[in-house]
């Protein structure tokens, strides 16, 4: 079956997290922007790291963002890594205990890869993109699967990844650049650093809503005010929107290319974050299988 509607549908996003840091949820938020202004459609969500309160509140943002789920709009799953609990900021235990979600036991989440895997499988040729926001372990552990790589190939436009959220494996990381089949587009930490999230935007432009997950993390994350480093909204943008040219790109080895500020597109880059991140949500639009 093909997509329900007119022409090729938007960009499928697979979102893998580790939501260690405020830019992770800002992140998570402006993929949603992007999906009610239908540039972009989340198609998987996944923790890689071990954590209950991770997985929880990614569920918690979803229902914010998708509404509660029907017959007509199933949940989306959120993928988590199985493996020894691992510590949570407070934004992620305050969001969790917060606001409604339903995961609450290993049970309740699902397998990463198979996730991956099912949500790449269901997307047209080249209408992909992965995001990559901390360790490599979910993506390392999709790559051995029987026909894997044939299917990345086939189904991914690009891997983006926060390179300041890959943790400390740095051989994790080398096997990862070597072994990945598709374009690596690479956010450097210092340009995360050089465009960071005002913090005045969680008063102003998220003050629509009395109660706001992503905006009641801000203020847990941290206290206020402060601004926030935006590697994984970077992240997030790019491959949502590589035609827009807001960055300049320089090799940076097989397949690999790192992303650079254009200074001229600073302005435009930051409302292009705070206006896509504080959007309201939009019901959920219908698909068909081939997405």
């Amino acid at each position: 079956m093909q997509f329900q509607g007119q022409g090729k549908p938007p960009l499928g996003i697979a979102f893998d997290s580790d939501l260690e840091t405020i830019d992770s949820a800002l992140a998570l938020a402006l993929l949603y922007g992007l999906q009610g202004k239908n540039e972009a459609r989340l198609i998987s969500i996944s923790v890689n790291r071990p954590s209950l309160q991770a997985a929880a509140f990614c569920d918690a943002v979803a229902r914010f963002y998708a509404g509660e789920p029907s017959p007509f709009s199933p949940p989306i799953s959120i993928g988590m890594t199985m493996g020894q609990p691992s510590s949570d900021p407070p934004m992620l235990t305050t969001i969790a205990a917060k606001y409604p979600n339903q995961v609450h036991k290993l049970n309740d989440t699902a397998d990463p890869v198979a996730l991956l895997r099912n949500g790449l499988t269901a997307q047209n040729d080249q209408n992909a993109a992965i995001v990559l926001d901390g360790p490599p372990v979910n993506l390392l552990n999709l790559l051995p699967l029987p026909g894997a790589k044939d299917l990345i190939v086939q189904k991914v436009k690009h891997l983006v990844i926060a390179e300041a959220r890959l943790g400390a494996d740095a051989a994790a990381v080398k096997r990862l650049y070597a072994d990945w089949p598709t374009e690596i587009v690479i956010v450097p930490a210092a340009l995360g650093d050089t465009l960071p999230f005002p913090g005045a935007s969680i008063e102003k432009d998220f003050a629509w809503s009395t109660a706001h997950p992503v905006a009641d993390a801000y203020r847990a994350y941290r206290t206020m005010p402060y601004d926030a480093p935006s590697w994984a909204m970077t992240a997030a943008l790019y491959a949502a929107r590589p035609q827009e040219n807001y960055f300049t790109t320089t090799d940076a080895g097989p397949r690999q290319k790192r992303l650079a500020l254009d200074a001229s597109q600073k302005d435009r880059i930051v409302q292009a974050y705070t206006e896509l991140a504080s959007a309201k949500p939009v019901p959920r639009r219908r698909f068909g299988k081939k997405q």
